[in-house]
């Protein structure tokens, strides 16, 4: 055997072995919330809120969520990566949980080169040079951004639908009838009634979502009331319309961001390290793993995950998600 493929033996074993110690651990953060420390921090334009586990020594790996979930879609994942001996950081995005913007007269913008000059931020603000990035549905496409714009700081992805890059001028295209139906909530928003609906209806809405975006996951209350309480965060609702808003070309945006946006519509490659993932009954509008296997350059696999694993990949299959998650850096 090779002294590369006895690196790769061995490394499997680790992975195998940190998924097998952290068992437990799993199984009683599955029985209700987890034992993390939350924590707060002055990042760029925000207090960031974040969960951290794990060694401060250890390799950092950023989680990040998506819409309109939280850090609780990690609860599960970030133990098993922390047993592994990585540093885990679990940051609320814009407009969750306890991360605030510092000044009121900064822009409730979501546009995405917004969301991804955040995690820039964070890790200045927490020393990391660079770390191993992870993230789902709005996570994800951050954490493409990331990995796009500022390799040097990125030591490899897992992204759940791969290559979510895109800018104003592509989003504008229309798409087929069935497609279109599926961003049914994207046109909503568009409108002051879409507005209204979804501060009024917020918790409403974002159980809607779960549910149709991951028909087959039975979630309970217990977990579903977790995530939401972050939704309560006075900046939520805006921060969401924005960001849909902006991708049909209704929201300017910040004219600071137009250099880093027009390299977005590029559509640039991501040459780091990269696992793609899919769950095999996310009913979510997501791309087919065949439009965007070319945009990774690196190393680069995809990951289909059966069983009927919706939307929320890291919690619906947080074995699967914290796997991919320990080989890709193992990669590197």
């Amino acid at each position: 055997m090779s002294a590369l493929n006895r690196r790769a033996l061995f490394r499997a074993a680790a992975a195998f072995g940190a998924l097998a110690a952290v068992a437990p651990t799993l199984a009683r953060a599955a029985a209700g919330a987890p034992t993390w420390t939350l924590r707060q921090v002055a990042a760029g334009d925000l207090d960031v809120g974040y969960a951290e586990l794990g060694p401060a020594s250890g390799q950092p790996v950023i989680l990040l969520h998506g819409w309109s979930y939280d850090i609780h879609a990690f609860a599960q994942v970030a133990p098993i990566l922390a047993a592994a001996g990585k540093r885990v950081i679990v940051p609320h995005l814009r407009g969750y949980g306890s991360t605030r913007f510092r000044s009121v007269a900064t822009p409730r913008n979501g546009q995405p080169a917004a969301l991804a000059t955040d995690v820039i931020a964070l890790m200045d603000a927490l020393n990391i040079p660079k770390a191993v990035l992870a993230g789902f549905d709005w996570g994800a496409r951050t954490a493409d951004i990331v990995a796009a714009l500022w390799p040097e700081r990125v030591v490899a992805l897992v992204s759940v639908s791969g290559y979510l890059i895109a800018g104003q001028q592509a989003n504008a295209a229309p798409l087929p009838p069935e497609a279109e139906l599926s961003w049914w909530y994207q046109f909503y928003f568009a409108t002051a009634r879409g507005a209204a609906g979804y501060a009024q209806n917020t918790q409403a809405f974002a159980r809607l979502i779960w549910k149709t975006a991951s028909p087959r996951w039975a979630f309970d209350d217990a977990t579903f009331a977790r995530s939401a309480a972050s939704l309560a965060n006075p900046d939520h609702v805006a921060i969401t319309i924005d960001n849909y808003r902006w991708r049909l070309g209704l929201s300017r945006g910040e004219p600071r961001f137009d250099a880093l946006e027009a390299r977005l519509a590029q559509r640039p490659d991501i040459t780091v390290p990269t696992i793609t993932m899919e769950g095999d009954a996310n009913a979510a509008p997501h791309p087919e793993p065949a439009a965007y296997a070319g945009k990774f350059k690196g190393r680069y696999a995809h990951r289909l995950i059966a069983g009927g694993v919706g939307h929320n990949l890291p919690q619906e299959a947080p074995e699967a998600f914290a796997r991919a998650v320990l080989d890709v850096a193992g990669w590197a």
